[in-house]
């Protein structure tokens, strides 16, 4: 019998041991939702292989049918499984970074149904390297699973989910389990990286930045600037709004932050603040978080952070600018679309 801890609405979260992931493998293969760690963040798992399961994130998530998701696999050797075509630069990166925080979208086989890819012709493929998330891989492979579909374990256009807490408040009795890894060491989503040919695509930033994509592959990678196209096609997270609190967020300049907040909290405004280097004001009493200067630990907690902030009754959060420099791309673009609600 697998240990499961009781903390509220979180009975279905085990600790990961043998059992209790042999457990969630067998559930994968029965057609049910299962919650798994990654280094990135918690994924909503169901049998890639199983339309009607994977229809279940759909359920759960409250997630568009066209919106595509992202197949896990055991490693790199499961890619033709999923993918016709592996061009060379796709070997190269997935030899390089795999396991890890990258997704490749190559031409699909006829295993990816349209459930999987939003009805595209193409399927995004990652080899996590979160040590729970490969047994739970490798255990369903010897079930005879080739993939599970994952993506975030949150209801869609939220703030991704870093803890199995997270999950469990998020998505409750729809997952039938939840394997509790800890929190996520890098805490924001997975490099995208799309194949046409022997073109490269960057859809989506990651800890993997693009200039380590260049020194593998050898040349600059396209960047996707318009609506989807064969070249750069739908992704994961590639909304204008994406990764968003329920309170509206505004990212405001470090020079604007102390006078935003004065000027909100002389309407009588409840505000809440992920800063940077601006200082907490004398007499503040809403709910201030400083985050690293590090863009990686900043990553690491900012979910996290926004989840707090957003539970703090707040009218508002306010988010310091981060640095305009390459290492922050990522950070830059999770937070460009937490502010991106319509209507804000």
């Amino acid at each position: 019998m697998d240990k499961t801890r009781t903390r509220g609405r979180s009975q279905r979260i085990s600790v990961p041991d043998s059992a209790a992931v042999h457990r969630a493998a067998h559930l994968l293969r029965a057609g049910e939702l299962v919650a798994f760690p990654t280094e990135t963040v918690y994924g909503l798992g169901a049998d890639a292989g199983n339309a009607n399961a994977v229809r279940k994130i759909f359920a759960a998530k409250g997630r568009p049918a066209a919106h595509p998701v992202i197949v896990h696999v055991r490693d790199a050797a499961q890619m033709p499984h999923w993918a016709r075509e592996l061009p060379a630069g796709a070997t190269k990166l997935a030899g390089a970074f795999w396991p890890g925080p990258l997704t490749l979208i190559l031409p699909r086989t006829s295993l990816a149904s349209d459930m999987v890819t939003g009805g595209q012709d193409c399927v995004g493929l990652r080899v996590p390297a979160h040590p729970v998330a490969q047994m739970l891989l490798a255990a369903f492979a010897a079930l005879g699973g080739k993939g599970i579909a994952a993506p975030s374990a949150n209801r869609f256009g939220r703030i991704s989910p870093t803890t199995a807490e997270h999950v469990a408040d998020d998505l409750g009795d729809a997952v039938a389990q939840i394997l509790d890894g800890g929190a996520c060491a890098i805490g924001i989503e997975s490099t995208i990286v799309a194949f046409a040919g022997s073109e490269a695509m960057l859809l989506r930033p990651g800890a993997i930045d693009s200039d380590a994509l260049v020194r593998v592959l050898g040349r600059a990678l396209g960047r996707a600037l318009g609506p989807p196209t064969a070249a750069a096609p739908r992704a994961s997270g590639s909304l204008p709004s994406h990764y968003a609190p329920r309170t509206p967020l505004y990212v405001v300049t470090t020079p604007e932050l102390p006078l935003e907040i004065g000027r909100r909290e002389a309407r009588g405004e409840r505000i809440a603040v992920l800063a940077l280097n601006v200082a907490r004001p004398v007499g503040f009493d809403g709910a201030w978080i400083v985050a690293s200067g590090d863009a990686a630990r900043y990553a690491q907690g900012l979910y996290a952070h926004l989840r707090t902030l957003d539970a703090s009754a707040a009218a508002a959060i306010l988010v310091e600018q981060v640095p305009a420099a390459t290492g922050w791309l990522a950070v830059r673009d999770r937070l460009r679309r937490a502010a991106s609600v319509p209507g804000r």
